[in-house]
């Protein structure tokens, strides 16, 4: 005698099959728990049932108190020797764009200095971006460059420059001549901060994934420490060979 599948599994391959068809396409939302539950005839329980099992398999994503949406795919990310965010989203089909959130001097605290291996309080650029894919907001990233290596880094014609170039790599390549290396990356995760939650339009008790860089020039002298906060449900870091973790 063959098993009858469960309900829930069910109501889940028929929206599965729903988006696949595109009657429901990426990034769209779904109708509300009551409105499927009453196209399906069934109670919200069970169709809270078939909602989780399609957010475990990656279909869908469920943002408190906006609703339940079509995941779109996650972007792949590789830490490697050469940071290439850019082209890396370009070869998933995606735009990578940016924008310039802040752009002024302060000192090192004890974090930035140890990154950077230079004095507590020197002075210090710090350059924060929004980082998208197409208009999708998917990470935040601080850089931290040393002044006494860069003097006329906050100059307003080389801040013109980096928003045009939308590349910290090929900013500092044009202007310095100056090569852009990872050393090092520390990834982690934890809770959305309420900034960063607003900038990546997450819900506060989202988590999210912290990576700590350390960056150098082609004799090896570090030229930046950034921590980039990117949306855990959007983005998935693998590390390369040619790197060493730290």
């Amino acid at each position: 005698m063959k098993e009858i599948m469960p309900i829930y599994m069910q109501i889940a391959d028929v929206l599965r099959e729903n988006i696949h068809q595109g009657v429901y396409e990426i990034g769209e939302q779904l109708p509300t728990e009551t409105k499927l539950a009453e196209q399906f005839g069934v109670n919200r329980h069970t169709l809270r049932q078939a909602i989780a099992l399609l957010k475990n398999e990656g279909w869908l994503r469920v943002d408190r108190g906006k609703g339940t949406f079509v995941a779109t795919k996650t972007i792949r990310y590789a830490i490697g020797k050469r940071v290439r965010y850019n082209q890396t989203l370009k070869a998933q089909g995606w735009q990578a764009r940016f924008k310039l959130l802040r752009v002024l001097e302060i000192p090192a605290d004890h974090a930035i200095a140890k990154g950077l291996e230079i004095t507590y309080g020197e002075p210090v650029a710090l350059i924060e971006r929004l980082g998208l894919a197409n208009h999708e907001p998917i990470s935040v990233g601080t850089g931290y460059f040393p002044l006494k290596r860069f003097p006329d880094l906050l100059n307003p014609e080389n801040i013109e420059i980096l928003q045009a170039q939308q590349s910290i790599s090929q900013f500092l390549q044009q202007v310095y001549g100056c090569d852009h290396i990872r050393r090092s990356t520390c990834v982690s995760a934890r809770l959305v901060q309420p900034e960063d939650a607003k900038w990546l339009q997450l819900p506060r008790n989202q988590p999210i994934l912290l990576a700590e860089s350390v960056n150098v020039d082609d004799t090896g002298n570090i030229i930046e420490y950034g921590v980039t906060r990117l949306r855990g449900d959007r983005m998935e870091l693998f590390f390369e060979n040619d790197l060493d973790i730290s």
